[in-house]
C-alpha cells in the first residue's frame, strides 16, 4: 500500500493526458471521464458544476484534447448546458502535431431527439457541427429541425456496441456521461479507461451513481493506474485489466 501525499511535484494535465499510449487493434479505445462526491453523487444542485474545482476543470479540458469523438447523452447535454467543443490554441496544436483533427467531434446520443435546435450546443454549426445519434424510428419532425444545425444519424439501436461500431474509424472515444450511457458501456465491457475525480463533498440525496442500468455478466475488473492529488480533489485513473 502506498501513501499519496498532497503537495508533491506539479504536473501539466495536458502533457499527462497526451503522453498516455492508447489504442486497440480492432476497435476504438474508450475513455470515460466522471466526477463524483466522496459518497458517490454525480449531480448536486442539478449538475456537476457544484462539485468540480479548478483542478478538475483543467483535467477535463486536457482529456478533451485526446479523443476523436466525445460522446454524451442528451440528458447530460441539457443538465450541464453544453456548448460547442472549443479547444484553445495549445490543445489544437498538440492535436494536429499528433495527427488528429484540431477539434474532436461532439456526439449526442438521443433516441427521442428531445433536443432544442436553438440550444447553445448547436450555436456554431459551421465550425462545430454536432453529430446526433438516434433511432431509426425517431420522430421525423424533430429530425428535420435538428438537421438544420447538426448531422442526424439513425442507427438500429443506441447500445454502446453499436456506437463503437459506427465510429470504428476512430482511435479514441471519450464518454462524458451521463450515468445511463456510461452504464451501457460498462454492461458491454467497453470501458478501457476511467478517469474519476473524487471531490471532497458529502451530498447524500438521490443522485444517480457513476453508472447505472443493465448489469454486465460479471463486474468489470479494473486496475488502479494512477493517483493524483489536487488542491481539493483526488484524480484516479483506472484501466481495464
Amino acid at each position: 500500500m502506498i501513501r499519496t501525499e498532497p503537495g508533491g511535484e506539479g504536473i501539466d494535465p495536458l502533457e499527462l493526458q497526451m503522453g498516455y499510449a492508447r489504442g486497440h487493434p480492432d476497435r476504438p479505445w474508450v475513455m470515460a471521464n466522471f466526477i463524483t462526491t466522496i459518497d458517490g453523487a454525480t449531480v448536486v444542485e442539478g449538475g456537476s458544476t457544484a462539485i468540480n474545482d479548478d483542478d478538475d476543470k483543467a483535467m477535463f479540458q486536457a482529456m478533451r484534447a485526446v479523443p476523436d469523438f466525445i460522446v454524451v447523452g442528451a440528458g447530460t447535454i441539457r443538465a450541464e448546458k453544453y456548448g460547442p467543443v472549443d479547444l484553445d490554441g495549445e490543445r489544437r496544436s498538440r492535436r494536429t502535431a499528433a495527427g488528429l483533427e484540431a477539434t474532436p467531434h461532439l456526439v449526442i446520443v438521443s433516441g427521442s431527439l428531445d433536443l432544442d435546435p436553438e440550444a447553445r450546443v448547436f450555436s456554431d454549426p459551421e465550425n462545430h457541427r454536432v453529430i446526433v445519434l438516434t433511432l431509426e424510428n425517431a420522430p421525423e419532425d424533430r429530425s428535420n429541425r435538428l438537421s438544420e444545425v447538426a448531422d442526424v444519424v439513425r442507427l438500429a439501436d443506441l447500445g454502446a456496441g453499436e456506437i463503437v461500431r459506427y465510429f470504428r474509424m476512430a482511435k479514441v472515444i471519450l464518454c462524458e456521461g451521463g450515468p445511463s450511457l456510461m452504464g451501457q458501456f460498462v454492461a458491454e465491457g467497453l470501458i478501457d479507461e476511467l478517469a474519476w475525480t473524487v471531490a471532497p463533498l458529502l451530498a447524500a440525496g438521490e443522485s444517480p451513481r457513476l453508472a447505472h442500468g443493465a448489469r454486465p455478466e460479471s463486474p468489470v475488473v479494473m486496475r488502479l493506474d494512477r493517483i493524483l492529488h489536487g488542491d481539493r480533489s483526488l484524480f484516479l485513473r483506472y484501466l481495464a485489466r
